[in-house]
């Protein structure tokens, strides 16, 4: 109750009232300082055509965009920031920045580590006043990597305070708390333990975390409107915070965050996040050094790779290397990506709680209209269970080399002790996880040691292959060249270094067997004719009539796989005909999404739930597509029953 007054009080509504429906989007562009160019015009009116299309499919609160491509820059404002009041969402709304604020304490840690003033294998209990030694020593490093073993909320009453705390009284939540691993041997997301980093950085540094941010973060970034989130320092900026209920926006939940002051407690503008995304890649916070060591993905002790670095995750993402932290909790969803390697800074906030799919999706269309021509991406659909294996290691090895071939980011493995396979051998190896017959005898087995070839533990042998296929390319072809792959997709690039193979000169050793090769050369014939040219640049989903492409798609792709994967826009388009009280039409693009993607869990438990909705239909959780980092969506939400 006390959280329901204190919400009723501060959003200027009473707990029962629904927020009404708001008018059209306003859209409100911020005009750039003359020092600042903006991105083309054809390129903004791309991004404003994808962002307005997105939001169109489902409810929405306030949304900020912000798009940095080298000194060029893009901003805009969608939505409203204040339901009640009709209040546009602009560039410089503020948000709560949730859980990106764990890079801002990461970059914090490591300034002191640059100085000299702190050890990255200090233990943390000999840092900070008052917090118990461990059975184990949890060292600032593990804790920079979540893999300290410290827990991450463990109960309601834990995640929703609505107490001002400081940073004593933030600690006491947990700091007597057993760990739930033993440190080093299980990555363990968590806000508490990114509260003792920054309880380490007050103890090291002399100042309080918000100060020390103000003046070593925040200013030296250009970052005007940051802070600590304090409801009673709030502008007039600051967004009103919303979450869905029963398919509607409802005011948020009261929640102070300066119980997670250092793992969620700060708030600011989609252009204070571009300035620090900036900041960071100039190195004007820490060094290149200590950047590429804050970026490089960490291990457990039994050589599996986190795809997490210190205060971000990083990961390859269908050829581009990705350094990225999402934000979640009550008010708030936001994203911060970076393309090191093709200067570029990504940022986006809303004030919807529980978006992150959707700020997933915008973040990925971004990229498109930047650095692929506008071509959707999509995913490869099989049907035959040892084809979907090859597939998905033909398509690992062109993510994991294109990615990592660019230098800015150690792929993981690559130092580990004994050093890489040779390459002879890594290309024997996975010349053998590729063949049909060893496939056929189990192709579960076969798919999960596809999935782990890029790990430590085996020697990163995937990635040291993909490298010298993407190495190879370049040297042929040149960096203009290599880069189109990340537009042309794994089996261009997959058949374009077979050609390379064909060259006298070419070792032999570095190839593969006439089996993968027949079934990559197969696979690449079979996805050009699978194409719809109506669907190159645009998302199913966005189509204004979605209905008159279908008889395009079924002739192109009905029983010849590969072809492109539509199931995830399909299933948008079945549950938009369902926010049209259209059950008749949701349950035909649903059957249509089976028919066409046979191996999609996702469509066929979509497909049961239309047709059983009283109960759960069966099925195993769909795991996450490579390249989606290890943050999950809802990291800083607390644990509530369904309305």
């Amino acid at each position: 109750m006390k959280a329901w007054v204190l919400s009723a009080l501060l959003l200027g509504s009473t707990p029962a009232e629904r927020i009404p429906e708001a008018r059209p989007d306003p859209v409100v562009p911020i005009p750039l300082p003359p020092s600042v160019e903006g991105l083309s015009p054809e390129t903004e009116r791309a991004l404003d055509t994808l962002v307005r299309a997105e939001l169109a499919k489902s409810p929405h609160g306030g949304l900020s965009v912000g798009v940095m491509q080298g000194e060029r820059r893009w901003a805009r404002g969608y939505g409203l920031r204040d339901q009640a009041r009709h209040k546009p969402a602009t560039p410089r709304t503020t948000y709560r920045f949730a859980s990106i604020t764990k890079s801002f304490t990461a970059v914090a840690v490591l300034q002191l580590v640059e100085q000299g003033r702190l050890s990255l294998d200090a233990e943390v209990h000999t840092l900070v006043p008052g917090v118990p030694a461990q059975p184990w020593p949890v060292t600032v490093r593990q804790l920079l990597g979540h893999l300290g073993g410290v827990s991450h909320y463990d109960g309601p009453e834990a995640a929703e305070n609505v107490r001002r705390l400081d940073t004593a009284g933030a600690l006491a939540l947990f700091v007597n708390k057993p760990l739930v691993a033993e440190p080093g041997t299980r990555f363990v997301y968590s806000t508490w333990g990114y509260n003792l980093l920054g309880a380490t950085v007050e103890a090291v540094s002399g100042q309080a975390y918000g100060e020390y941010l103000r003046a070593h973060v925040f200013a030296p970034s250009g970052m005007r409107t940051a802070a600590l989130d304090d409801y009673r320092t709030r502008d007039l900026e600051q967004a009103v915070g919303y979450r869905l209920s029963q398919g509607r926006l409802a005011p948020s939940h009261y929640l102070d965050v300066s119980s997670r002051f250092a793992g969620g407690g700060t708030r600011g503008s989609v252009e204070d996040l571009l300035a620090f995304g900036r900041a960071l890649l100039q190195h004007q916070l820490v060094s290149e050094a200590t950047t590429r060591r804050m970026w490089a993905p960490m291990s457990t002790r039994d050589g599996l790779s986190t795809d997490y670095g210190m205060g971000f995750a990083t990961y390859p993402l269908r050829g581009h290397a990705v350094v990225a932290h999402a934000g979640g909790q009550p008010e708030t969803t936001t994203l911060l990506l970076l393309l090191p390697a093709e200067d570029v800074v990504i940022a986006l906030a809303t004030n919807l709680e529980g978006d992150a799919k959707r700020l997933r999706r915008l973040s990925h269309r971004v990229i498109e209209v930047l650095r692929e021509e506008g071509h959707v991406r999509r995913e490869g659909a099989l049907a035959d269970p040892v084809d979907a294996v090859v597939h998905e290691g033909l398509s690992r090895l062109f993510t994991y080399g294109l990615a990592y071939q660019a230098g800015v980011i150690d792929p993981p493995g690559m130092a580990e002790p004994g050093g890489p396979p040779a390459l002879a051998e890594a290309f024997a190896q996975v010349t053998a996880l590729l063949e049909r017959a060893n496939i056929a005898v189990d192709p579960v087995a076969a798919l999960a040691r596809v999935r782990a070839a890029h790990q430590p533990r085996e020697g990163a042998r995937l990635i040291h292959v993909g490298l010298e296929m993407a190495r190879t390319l370049e040297r042929a072809h040149g960096r203009d060249a290599l880069q189109a792959y990340a537009r042309r997709g794994p089996l261009a690039f997959f058949t374009d270094y077979l050609a390379e193979c064909e060259r006298a000169e070419h070792p032999a050793g570095l190839c593969f067997s006439e089996s993968v090769r027949q079934d990559a050369r197969r696979f690449d014939a079979t996805w050009r004719r699978a194409q719809v040219p109506a669907l190159v640049r645009t998302r199913w989903d966005e189509v204004p009539r979605p209905e008159s492409l279908w008889s395009s798609v079924e002739a192109a792709s009905a029983g010849r796989y590969p072809h492109p994967d539509y199931a995830e826009e399909m299933l948008r388009v079945a549950a938009h005909q369902a926010r049209l009280g259209r059950p008749e039409e949701q349950r035909r693009w649903l059957e249509r999404a089976v028919a066409l993607h046979p191996r999609s869990e996702e469509a066929r438990l979509a497909l049961a739930r239309v047709r059983a909705p009283a109960g759960p239909a069966p099925g195993r959780t769909v795991p996450a597509p490579i390249g989606e980092g290890p943050v999950p969506d809802n990291a800083g939400l607390p644990r509530r029953p369904r309305p």
